[in-house]
């Protein structure tokens, strides 16, 4: 377990819901991954990330799928691609990881209570 942390450390994460309106094969990245294109709303607008989840997706099954960022992390260079989210997953019994998403539709941009 980490270390524990304030209510006040937790709200400094913004995660956020998002719709994947793009998903495509990122073979530049070290570890099979995809480049994803989320819409986070009006708010937060439309944000790149890169993700290792081909194990349980494909491109074309992750359009229109909604899911977890957290939107407040600086920008990170990952090969050609500027993540600008960390899309939230977790890993299965052998390591491949599982998105987190929400159980029924929600807007685009809400944050994570």
């Amino acid at each position: 377990m980490a270390e524990e942390i304030t209510y006040a450390d937790f709200e400094r994460v913004d995660i956020r819901v998002g719709t994947i309106i793009e998903a495509s094969p990122f073979p530049e990245a070290r570890k099979p991954a995809y480049k994803l294109v989320i819409d986070f709303g009006p708010e937060i607008g439309i944000k790149k990330s890169s993700a290792q989840i081909t194990v349980h997706y494909t491109p074309e099954g992750l359009i229109g799928r909604q899911v977890l960022g957290v939107v407040n992390f600086p920008p990170r260079q990952i090969g050609p691609v500027r993540s600008e989210v960390l899309t939230l997953g977790f890993e299965d019994e052998n390591g491949a990881i599982v998105l987190t998403a929400v159980e029924q539709p929600v807007p685009n941009g809400r944050k994570m209570m």
